[in-house]
């Protein structure tokens, strides 16, 4: 098999599973999106902002293990959620331009392949899970039920986006309980402010599909934003930059943070303010971006916590 033999529409060209790995791995690599690392990014950056206000309420820096539990956990569960949202969309993937190429569609794997192969995933994801604490652990688990809803959102709701941020927030709520083995406000915020800032970002990517989703009966907040996209966007990464900053605020965050997420503020209005919702190329670009939005948020909270 060639390195573009296969290739996911989406997949960055050049990148690493389409020319490196080998050809065996391939479909299951492109399944957790391995080829796309993105969205493995996106649900982890929750983790990690969790952890940086726990961290400046302690006054200490986070846990490097905890820092390593969350980033092989996420890329586990990234790749387990994928694969169940492919299974679920197996048949509509196919009539996406975008989607047609992924491998369950295009015939790389049988869906009995993927199922098998999500469950390694969650079993990995579950290893992970039991190294914290009762208090992060039961946390965990509740995420499953909005995880497993998701994929049947957009054939019912113009806003699969709040389900979505329901799920890829998660992590907000995890990193609080694994340094205290509680949970409290400042992470119940931060959790509500991620959830805005995730609807704002996957409103941007939800413009790349936005005829195809028309065509075949697929709901979406870019299908209902439209023209209306600007200035929604404005709205939901307020809130983020609002409520994400009152909860490390409420967890002791001082000068640095407050730097930190002035910086994240600027790249979100940039975001606001580049978009052009007819170019696809663009959306995505600026899609992901939010993966550098929030580490500067995150490495401004680690500098908080140490000083």
């Amino acid at each position: 098999m060639s390195g573009g033999a296969g290739r996911v529409a989406d997949a960055a060209r050049g990148n690493w599973v389409d020319g490196l790995a080998p050809a065996v791995t391939r479909p299951y690599l492109r399944l957790a999106r391995f080829d796309r690392p993105i969205g493995s990014w996106l649900l982890l950056i929750p983790c990690w902002w969790s952890l940086g206000i726990a961290g400046m309420h302690a006054r200490a820096l986070p846990s490097l293990w905890h820092i390593v539990l969350f980033f092989v956990g996420a890329f586990a569960m990234r790749g387990a959620g994928c694969t169940w949202n492919d299974l679920v969309d197996r048949d509509l993937d196919g009539k996406v331009e975008r989607t047609r190429s992924r491998p369950i569609p295009s015939g790389q794997v049988t869906a009995r392949q993927a199922a098998i192969f999500m469950v390694v995933q969650a079993l990995l994801g579950l290893a992970v899970l039991l190294q914290f604490n009762r208090a992060t652990i039961l946390c965990g688990f509740a995420s499953l039920a909005v995880v497993a809803i998701y994929p049947f959102m957009k054939r019912i709701t113009y806003w699969p986006q709040i389900v979505l941020g329901l799920a890829f927030s998660w992590g907000a709520l995890m990193g609080w309980p694994a340094t205290f083995a509680r949970l409290d406000a400042p992470a119940l915020v931060l959790y509500a402010g991620s959830i805005c800032w995730v609807i704002a970002y996957d409103t941007i990517y939800a413009h790349q599909d936005r005829e195809d989703d028309l065509l075949i009966g697929i709901k979406s907040t870019a299908l209902l934003f439209q023209e209306r996209t600007r200035p929604m966007l404005a709205v939901f990464y307020a809130g983020a930059v609002l409520l994400i900053g009152a909860a490390g605020i409420m967890a002791g965050g001082g000068a640095i943070f407050i730097v930190g997420m002035l910086a994240f503020a600027v790249h979100l209005g940039w975001q606001v303010a580049r978009i052009d919702i007819d170019d696809p190329a663009q959306c995505l670009t600026l899609f992901r971006s939010n993966r550098d939005a929030g580490l500067i948020l995150f490495a401004a909270m680690l500098l908080d916590a140490a000083f």
